[in-house]
């Protein structure tokens, strides 16, 4: 295990709006080991040259602790924006697990984006950050099926076993739903999984989904991508190259009939997915506590 400097890891937002009302942001670890063939956090721009080595940043919970008290505003604290909170490694050094007891302590919120089961292991520390402030989890789900999500994801834990984790954080009363995204272009991006997605999501208890019909690429994620393909589904490069070049969005040719056949779903299905509607609704009732020093 490998350990990195920090100044500081509890870090201020920019624009809180834009991404689920989250006031700070944290990244504990660095690097991750689920191997995602479409990872935009492989990029060159983060200089991240060993992406699949997970790493530690040292005196996390020291620095976090530190970072908590000094805030004069209390807020939401996001987690998994670039690397999964909840990687193999978490499960033996329990750093996330004792930074949202440090959240809890200092009486901020919680949101948290992982592709991970292990989640539900921290839902007795995350009811008891919801009696006082604002909580959220989005289970990153990107298929349907488990054969394609161990095919693309081959080292995280397959769909299946994330919509049974939101069954559980659910039933305890986690606000919790689906971060559907990316929705790969001629790989996952059908209206049989789209609806498929939503409507195992709607058994599971899911509040919300949160869409993105298409992906990102840009250096050092495209080329690592491309390698994938090239392995996976031979000649599909080709078909990327000639529609996308070196474009940053790759927006699925099906986007438009996507999008439709999900609002439909989900509005028969009676589940949000806004990002206005989700963060309005995951606050309600906290907009007090937020406000306090």
């Amino acid at each position: 295990m490998d350990l990195i400097p920090a100044k500081n890891i509890v870090i201020k937002t920019k624009r809180p709006a834009e991404w689920f009302g989250t006031d700070y942001n944290m990244n504990i670890y660095r690097g991750c080991s689920h191997g995602c063939i479409y990872c935009d956090s492989r990029s060159t721009c983060y200089g991240n040259t060993e992406f699949d080595k997970i790493k530690v940043k040292e005196d996390a919970l020291r620095i976090i602790r530190d970072d908590l008290r000094r805030k004069v505003r209390s807020g939401v604290v996001g987690t998994g924006a670039m690397s999964d909170p909840y990687n193999p490694l978490e499960r033996k050094l329990k750093l996330t697990r004792n930074a949202l007891e440090l959240i809890n302590a200092y009486q901020f919120g919680a949101a948290i984006v992982t592709k991970s089961a292990l989640v539900t292991r921290d839902a007795d520390i995350l009811q008891d950050i919801k009696r006082h402030s604002p909580v959220i989890v989005k289970l990153t789900i990107t298929t349907d099926d488990d054969g394609l999500s161990q095919k693309i994801e081959p080292n995280a834990p397959c769909s299946s076993s994330r919509f049974a984790a939101l069954k559980e954080l659910s039933a305890r009363g986690i606000y919790c739903g689906v971060l559907m995204m990316p929705i790969l272009p001629f790989i996952s991006d059908t209206e049989d999984s789209i609806t498929g997605i939503v409507r195992l999501a709607k058994e599971a208890g899911a509040k919300f989904i949160y869409p993105a019909f298409g992906m990102t690429l840009r250096d050092g994620n495209r080329e690592y991508y491309y390698q994938k393909l090239d392995e996976l589904y031979p000649s599909l490069k080709e078909k990327y190259i000639s529609r996308y070049g070196l474009r940053y969005n790759c927006t699925s040719p099906n986007a438009k009939k996507l999008w439709e056949a999900f609002v439909s779903e989900c509005e028969k299905q009676e589940i949000i997915y806004s990002m206005k509607s989700i963060t309005f609704q995951y606050k309600q009732g906290y907009e007090a506590q937020l406000s306090l020093f």
